[in-house]
């Protein structure tokens, strides 16, 4: 369980006046906990001063002062250099698309409104009581734009993750007819904000180098992330809210009815490679009245953290990068509180300590293996295996690095009926090792798996030539690599052999029981296929057989009657039974 840290630097140790501990004390809990779990980076609610608690720091009224509940501004810093001294990155939220009304901020900063537009058509938001920044001034955009080069200059953060860039984009968003304004073309798009977003990107990405600029943007404006010289916004990536709310749908209905819904599990891929898309699982989905995730899960506890491991295992292998909130990985049972701490006592509980464990091993296996995140923008990292199984709910699908030497297989089973021997096509060859098994004892499954792989067969499937025969446990995601060394691939060239005679021996048993000459002891034998073909005719199953023979050269078998019959193969074996009941027969 997780513990308060302790520190030396800072014997006051205990919370402030205001109960909250410092930049520093969560500077090494925080490092300590996303080290131990495997994650890479930390986002932060907005840190800018703001005057309401229950607000989570989304209605700032200082944008260039860290908020003085943790400590100072030199706090902070130690904060983010801190976790850049253990190799995690830093992104803050920031919010340039409104500000509360207080005067003590920017509302009527000299008595007027000069951030805001004037036109409560425009410069008031209904929905949150804010006022709208006005983008078309100079003055307010180079206040912007200064402010997000600030916190990257001076903090040395990592990434800024624009909020609610949707209710900038639009003039009408979240107003009735008659409560906006369109703009000079009678549209509804805020042609000041796109040209602001636009400056904003490009500015910062050529004054500083490498960091992120993220938009939480729920629309399907074209171009988010594409390049401004490209006609873009300019955005590093984009918050994918389609596939959260559709995913959490999906997994919130009880699994009978999920056939009828299978394509809230398949839409996302066909527009996944449109925009450099986010997977989001965030704050607004597990807050008042919304459920903590595991409540959302339906069925009794066994089930809802099945359902629980499946939903972050799809959400790990889907393409796109991944950011999660807190508590869920504990799958806490209540919704996210921002005046309590989460509920780490559930850690006590046998299904949640393991649910734990699997996630920390699911954030291993993403930073281990580059098929999982190398290619999460281009289509030539993804590759469908099957996505039309509905009546079940299955899928399966394959994702590769950059260069493709290194290719994983997923395989989900979005139901509680354990389904054995299901076929899916194969891009290659080779052993498929099973990685994780998210059905696996120790993760709080049932222990049902494929025993560590399984071999590829010579048997197509679909647009496949190969294909593997694997166990779907119930509401499990399985993860395969492909093996592709030396000693797999003779182990699957032994494995192949045997069912490869095994259909040729049916054939023989069937087709080709060798015919006997009127001569006394005389069998018919080195036979060309050819031959027999034109004296029995051409049935398909003898050109198959001779296509067999020809693919694999089956030794033609030569019987001597002076000659022992040592370990004589099965064909062999009823090749020389049917002759001697035919010897039989003609004594008779």
């Amino acid at each position: 369980m997780k513990k308060d840290f302790e520190n030396d630097f800072e014997k006051q140790g205990s919370p402030n006046e205001w109960g909250y501990k410092s930049y520093r004390q969560l500077a090494h809990e925080l490092v300590e906990y996303v080290k131990e779990n495997n994650y890479t980076h930390i986002e932060l609610l907005p840190v800018m001063e703001h005057p309401l608690d229950i607000s989570w720091g989304y209605q700032v009224v200082n944008y260039f002062a860290p908020t003085s509940r943790y400590g100072t501004p030199e706090d902070f810093m130690y904060f983010v250099d801190h976790c850049h001294q253990n190799g995690i990155g830093v992104i803050l939220d920031w919010v340039p698309s409104h500000f509360p009304t207080d005067e003590h901020g920017l509302g009527k900063f000299d008595g007027k409104e000069i951030y805001a537009y004037e036109d409560p058509r425009k410069g008031f938001h209904k929905e949150w009581a804010t006022y709208v920044f006005d983008y078309g001034r100079n003055e307010v955009r180079n206040f912007l734009i200064s402010n997000a080069l600030f916190w990257f200059e001076k903090y040395h953060v990592d990434g800024l993750r624009v909020d609610a860039v949707a209710s900038m984009l639009y003039l009408d968003y979240s107003r009735k007819e008659g409560e906006w304004e369109p703009n000079i073309y009678g549209g509804h798009e805020n042609l000041e904000v796109v040209s602001f977003l636009k400056k904003l990107n490009e500015i910062v990405h050529k004054k500083c180098k490498g960091v992120m600029m993220i938009a939480e943007e729920s629309s399907s404006w074209p171009g988010v992330t594409a390049p401004v010289h490209l006609g873009g916004l300019g955005f590093d990536m984009k918050w994918n809210m389609g596939w959260m709310h559709d995913i959490l749908a999906y997994f919130s209905m009880d699994p009978i009815f999920r056939k009828f819904h299978h394509g809230k599990l398949t839409f996302a891929i066909w527009y996944a490679f449109n925009e450099k898309f986010l997977l989001p699982i965030s704050h607004d989905e597990v807050v008042h009245l919304k459920k903590a995730v595991i409540e959302k899960m339906p069925g009794d506890e066994w089930q809802k953290f099945a359902n629980a491991r499946l939903l972050y295992g799809f959400m790990f292998a889907h393409p796109g990068k991944k950011l999660n909130f807190m508590g869920n990985d504990i799958a806490q049972y209540t919704e996210w509180n921002s005046e309590i701490s989460l509920n780490w006592e559930v850690l006590d509980y046998e299904y949640n300590n393991k649910f734990h464990f699997y996630f920390r091993e699911l954030n291993r296996l993403y930073k281990e293996y580059p098929a999982f995140h190398e290619e999460d923008f281009d289509s030539k990292g993804f590759q469908w295996l099957d996505f039309s199984d509905s009546d079940n709910s299955v899928i399966g699908f394959v994702r590769y690095n950059s260069d493709k030497s290194e290719m994983l297989l997923f395989t989900f089973n979005m139901t509680p009926v354990l389904r054995e021997n299901y076929v899916f096509g194969v891009p290659f060859r080779g052993y498929y090792k099973e990685i994780m098994n998210s059905n696996a004892a120790e993760y709080g499954g049932s222990g049902v798996g494929n025993l560590g792989g399984v071999h590829s067969e010579d048997a197509p499937r679909f647009e496949f030539l190969n294909s593997i025969k694997v166990t779907l446990p119930p509401l499990a995601m399985n993860v395969y690599k492909l093996d592709k060394s030396k000693e797999c691939m003779e182990s699957v060239e032994s494995v192949q052999s045997e069912p490869e005679l095994n259909e040729l021996s049916e054939l023989h048993e069937l087709k080709l029981t060798p015919e006997v000459t009127s001569e006394e002891n005389e069998p018919e034998f080195e036979i060309k296929e050819e031959e027999r073909i034109h004296k029995e005719g051409s049935e398909p199953e003898l050109h198959e057989l001779s296509e067999l023979h020809e693919l694999k050269e089956t030794p033609k078998v030569v019987l001597a009657e002076s000659e022992p019959e040592p370990e004589i193969k099965k064909e062999e074996r009823i090749d020389k039974e049917s002759e001697m009941k035919a010897e039989k027969n003609m004594e008779s």
